[in-house]
């Protein structure tokens, strides 16, 4: 991802989840808390364990900074864990704007897969779709398509992967749900033709799993003209179960 401009921004995580809701793109359970108490409550509604991650319109890399703990089991160690994330990121990023965090829940099944779309000057909107982790930062295996796209073609971006046979049952692993992830691409680039104003969006990883496939964490980059907030929520207005969209 190339990052905002002056004329364009990087929406929230939970901005970014809600766009995403609107064509059914499924993301994970999560809250938003700006409290350690309030991190605790959505954390118990969600069940454990979960994932914390800062919210900032001034830092993009969570992890780098962190801004992001994961593994917590109880309300004890989100209470602790939120307060150590806010110092960390304070002391290593002084300057950003802190609204809290996300609390999210954790998933550590399935295969880690990489979904993203770009306004290309040439082609117009394009949706990458491969597998995450070491696949897409050192071996690059990915696979591209211009949208829209029919469910086929997304088929055979999946078949087209060097490590297409991690998403067929390995080892002791099940078979990943391809038609699920081969349906997430497809209405990733609908998105992107519907809505103009959508530049860039990097959904990584993308937990894919027996069955359904689900986004952990999605960076997208929209232009100022075009972009409407939605209306504030409460912590709890903001706990999203996996499968639901916010209203």
């Amino acid at each position: 991802m190339s990052g905002p401009t002056a004329t364009s921004r990087l929406l929230l995580e939970a901005e970014a989840a809600a766009l995403l809701a609107t064509c059914a793109i499924d993301y994970v359970a999560h809250g938003v808390a700006a409290t350690a108490e309030d991190a605790a409550w959505v954390a118990e509604g969600l069940g454990y364990p979960v994932v914390l991650k800062v919210v900032s319109p001034d830092i993009v890399h969570k992890s780098d900074v962190g801004g992001v703990v994961v593994g917590l089991a109880d309300s004890a160690a989100v209470r602790s864990g939120f307060e150590a994330l806010m110092a960390c990121v304070k002391e290593r990023v002084p300057q950003a704007r802190l609204q809290g965090v996300l609390v999210g829940r954790q998933v550590t099944d399935g295969v880690e897969m990489i979904v993203g779309a770009v306004r290309d000057a040439t082609f117009g909107p394009t949706v990458m779709l491969g597998l995450g982790g070491v696949f897409t930062e050192v071996l690059g295996d990915v696979a591209f398509r211009v949208a829209p796209l029919h469910v086929d073609e997304a088929r055979d971006m999946l078949r087209e992967l060097r490590g297409f046979r991690l998403l067929t049952g390995y080892r002791d692993s099940p078979a990943a749900d391809l038609d699920a992830l081969a349906g997430l691409a497809v209405r990733l680039g609908d998105l992107m033709c519907d809505r103009p104003y959508i530049s860039e969006v990097d959904l990584n990883p993308v937990v894919a799993l027996a069955e359904g496939c689900v986004v952990l964490d999605a960076r997208i980059i929209v232009s100022d003209a075009g972009w409407r907030s939605p209306a504030s929520r409460s912590p709890a207005d903001d706990i999203t179960p996996m499968g639901e969209t916010i209203t």
